[in-house]
């Protein structure tokens, strides 16, 4: 019987990040830890008050491990996995309940549990600077990339292009949800100064369902410029043939805890374009063209310039060599490594 377990709340929603990071994660743990999640579908207040009342009542002696920014707050056998601390940073980007909420929680609950992980070095620092809880209480695990990210042929990537109704073969990519520190308001501002520089067969792929009314603030942008496609969200599946498919990365968040989305196009071979935010940097190193996420010159030439630059043919060997170093395995190795300590 396992002496782990693992609250696995947040794989009710759609898959993004978070929940990437948690199912990778238990996949690799298989026996090794028991899943408990509410039955049915439990969002909002509901989910909330299963996760602090009812989901202690399920743990015995045994550990739990939290993986997605929370935790029930009466556990102190526990390891939580932080992935950032917008809510705090920027509260304003969150509804108001939800950044409320967060805003009490998240101290309390890390100076509560046993362990923290988190994914940066950034996150690291934030997370002490809030709380002063014992630098030695955090763990930085940086996240891995899947091995079915990797360069695919001509059919699948026209295959997905056809699905999605993408109207072009040369297009730039950009995979976020739809929320304000995805900076997507800067990004199209940044593409309509483009349309005279570019060659008219390139389009701009916004691929990402729209973030939550309860979770996050409406980021309004306006009128789409020309030669832009918005796919709405997009199966997991057709990922990595999207992201091969495209002649450039875009990724100019105002605030990351990590970054996934870059370090999986480096994967497919994809040059990068992305916000010289501390995280983004911790990930990309000096595989990627850094741009400041505030100036919309600074991130229009970006764009032009991996567009132009006849050196970013792919796929990239430098880009495939940093993804390289990101693995699953690695990430899981880690993980359980601070479990054990924590049990």
């Amino acid at each position: 019987m396992s002496d782990v377990v693992v609250n696995t709340r947040n794989l009710a929603n759609p898959i993004t990040g978070v929940q990437r990071y948690t199912l990778e994660l238990v996949s690799r743990f298989s026996d090794r830890v028991i899943r408990i999640s509410p039955a049915g579908k439990c969002e909002g207040l509901r989910g909330h008050m299963w996760e602090q009342f009812a989901l202690p009542g399920h743990l015995g002696k045994k550990l739990l491990w939290s993986p997605s920014n929370t935790g029930p707050l009466a556990i102190a056998k526990q390891v939580v996995t932080i992935h950032d601390m917008v809510t705090l940073d920027h509260p304003a980007w969150m509804s108001r309940k939800f950044a409320a909420w967060y805003g009490w929680l998240l101290p309390r609950l890390v100076r509560r549990v046993a362990r923290v992980i988190t994914d940066s070095e950034f996150t690291r620092e934030r997370i002490l600077a809030i709380t002063h809880i014992a630098a030695e209480k955090v763990a930085v695990i940086p996240l891995g990339v899947d091995r079915r990210f990797y360069p695919r042929t001509p059919e699948e990537i026209a295959h997905v292009r056809e699905i999605l109704g993408i109207p072009h073969g040369r297009y730039c990519l950009s995979v976020s949800a739809v929320e304000p520190r995805k900076n997507l308001r800067r990004l199209l501002q940044a593409w309509g100064k483009l349309q005279c520089r570019l060659p008219e067969d390139v389009w701009l792929v916004l691929a990402g369902g729209k973030g939550k009314s309860l979770v996050f603030q409406d980021d309004k942008w306006g009128t789409l410029p020309p030669r832009v496609h918005w796919t709405s969200h997009v199966a997991d599946s057709y990922l990595p043939a999207l992201y091969s498919g495209a002649t450039a990365f875009i990724y100019v968040s105002l605030y990351e805890g990590f970054g996934l989305p870059p370090l999986e196009a480096m994967a497919c071979g994809v040059p990068v374009v992305a916000s010289c935010i501390p995280p983004l940097r911790e990930v990309c190193g000096s595989f990627a063209i850094l741009v400041d996420p505030l100036d919309v010159v600074a991130i229009a030439q970006g764009i032009c310039q991996v567009i132009h630059d006849r050196d970013n043919e792919k796929p990239l060997p430098a880009a495939l060599a940093r993804a390289a170093n990101f693995s699953w395995e690695r990430t899981a190795e880690l993980t359980w490594r601070v479990l054990e300590e924590a049990m």
